[in-house]
């Protein structure tokens, strides 16, 4: 039996704003922005992982909810409480430029950690901590 991620999910609290950091700082490609039973269900991915698409989505997307847990949702968002992501890049310090660059909200300049990688890490417009590992070479 073989098991592979298909898809994740990152909370956004606005489409528009996630879209242009993700395609266009990024450089995801978007594989899915369609609207769907009253929500908007946007799909972006890594071109060198045809297989494995991030759902940027509202913070609670259950059509189920209380107006009281999506307010929780959106302020723990808004906190950036939520789990984050991360990406590998074969030059973090590249990485690291092009997003301050591009606006990205710093949280950590690249560092050698002492599990393995090189690392930087940013907030998304919406508060999600996004981490940019690099393997350290032997």
């Amino acid at each position: 039996m073989d098991i592979k991620l298909s898809q994740c999910f990152i909370a956004v609290d606005d489409h528009d704003k996630a879209l242009a950091f993700y395609r266009d700082v990024l450089g995801l490609e978007v594989r899915n922005d369609v609207a769907f039973e009253g929500m908007r269900w946007v799909t972006v991915g890594s071109p060198s992982q045809p297989d494995v698409e991030i759902v940027l989505e509202p913070p609670l997307a259950d059509p189920n909810a209380s107006p009281a847990d999506r307010q929780a949702m959106a302020e723990l968002l808004a906190k950036g409480m939520l789990r984050g992501v991360i990406f590998t890049t074969d030059d973090c310090d590249a990485a690291f430029e092009r997003i301050s660059k591009a606006g990205g909200e710093v949280l950590q300049e690249p560092v050698d950690q002492p599990y393995g990688v090189r690392d930087c890490a940013f907030r998304d417009p919406s508060g999600n901590m996004l981490r940019f590992n690099q393997p350290r070479k032997q």
